[in-house]
């Protein structure tokens, strides 16, 4: 009986062990691969972001650069209007002094020819000079000074 009956239940255990055995070693070697797949993807996962980081600094880099230039240009474009405004303040004020000029000394020649036609009596050039200042400040007012 025990020959009968231990020799195969033996044999059955035996290969159910090589079974268990080989379904371990199996076990074994799918963690190992699932180890290094894991090991793998957290890898590319950490590349993806290390290149996203990159990226990101690269466009900041970019945009900062472009702010600059844009600010850059801005102030020279702001400069080359003030120094036109102020170019244009001064040639109108040189107009404006001209003008100035002109009409006193047109005044200063109406005053002379005022006083020769009149003979040089002094209280009439008195008169005559206090008109000329006067028409002279007219002028001088008239022009915002």
């Amino acid at each position: 009986m025990k020959k009968f009956l231990f020799g195969p239940v033996n044999g059955i255990m035996e290969k159910r062990k090589a079974l268990i055995e080989e379904q371990m070693d199996r076990a074994k070697i799918n963690e190992a691969q699932s180890l290094q797949l894991k090991e793998q993807y957290e890898e590319k996962v950490a590349n993806i972001k290390s290149q996203s980081h990159r990226m990101i600094d690269e466009a900041k880099s970019r945009a900062d650069a472009e702010r600059e230039q844009i600010l850059k240009t801005a102030n020279l474009e702001a400069q080359k209007i003030l120094k036109s405004a102020r170019e244009s303040a001064r040639e109108e004020r040189e107009k404006a002094m001209e003008g100035a000029r002109t009409e006193i000394a047109g005044l200063a020649m109406l005053a002379a020819r005022k006083m020769l036609a009149q003979g040089s009596d002094e209280k009439g050039n008195q008169l005559l000079y206090e008109q000329f200042l006067a028409k002279a400040g007219d002028v001088y007012d008239a022009d915002g000074r």
